[in-house]
């Protein structure tokens, strides 16, 4: 238990918690006496719309597990998600690891994961990495310097497509802020406001079950051509990305003048 996590259990309503044998026995050691609820992996559903229902009256709640980590094998997870989906702000308190942190507070799946850290900074670089990472069937979760945040995600844009993804700044801080969405509405804002150290919670790949017809490959290509590609390039680009045998990619990009 570090400082932070004692104030703000010591200031909330009521604990939520995966045992409340354990934690009253853990509050009782630094003398906090709280109302404690039971939400475990068998009633988080239902736990955990009351515990929307008791933050919406007003009410001050804080969540605890009994070891480990709440959301990573542990329960929160559903409650952390029913709080977002309900407007209602999610901070971890910890501040030992910003990637837990913000994997913590993020819509993307935690049953695995892969932490990459820092991508290159140089362009052509940064999207090689990103091509590595592109078929990891896992969350991925980078390091990124507010410098270099809007370059980064036009890289993932054009790498990994429009995937879901959570932006985190500042974790633990005052200033702490998670932004969730599209990578396509990321490249809409105002970067200049994205300032301090950033975590990005990157959704895997999925298997994409769209049938790509010759029309569909056709417009693919035209919109790789009008990116400055060269037809060669095109052609690799959309084969790669989208899974395509080449040499249908190869033919339809014949029937392009």
């Amino acid at each position: 238990m570090n400082p932070r996590a004692i104030e703000v259990i010591s200031d909330c309503d009521l604990v939520a918690c995966e045992d409340t044998r354990v934690t009253k026995k853990l509050l009782g050691f630094f003398n906090i006496s709280k109302e404690c609820l039971s939400l475990h992996e068998h009633n988080e559903q239902e736990a955990g719309e009351k515990v929307i229902e008791l933050i919406k009256e007003g009410k001050k709640v804080a969540y605890m597990s009994d070891a480990g980590y709440p959301a990573i094998s542990d329960p929160g997870d559903i409650l952390v998600k029913k709080c977002i989906d309900n407007g209602i702000a999610v901070s971890c308190v910890n501040g030992g690891s910003a990637l837990l942190d913000a994997l913590v507070t993020s819509r993307q799946d935690k049953d695995h994961f892969l932490f990459y850290g820092f991508l290159d900074a140089k362009k052509s670089a940064r999207e090689k990495e990103l091509n590595k990472l592109k078929d990891v069937p896992y969350t991925i979760i980078l390091y990124e310097a507010p410098h270099r945040i809007e370059e980064t995600l036009h890289s993932i844009y054009d790498v990994l497509g429009d995937r879901e993804i959570t932006l985190a700044r500042e974790l633990t801080k005052l200033n702490e802020e998670c932004i969730y969405g599209k990578v396509s509405e990321f490249l809409s804002l105002d970067f200049s406001s994205i300032i301090g150290e950033i975590v990005l919670v990157i959704e895997g790949y999925h298997e994409n079950e769209v049938i790509f017809t010759e029309e569909k490959i056709k417009e693919l290509l035209l919109e790789s051509l009008q990116k400055g590609r060269s037809k060669k390039d095109a052609v690799e680009y959309v084969s790669k990305t989208y899974k395509i045998k080449k040499n249908l990619v190869y033919d339809v990009m014949k029937t392009i003048e």
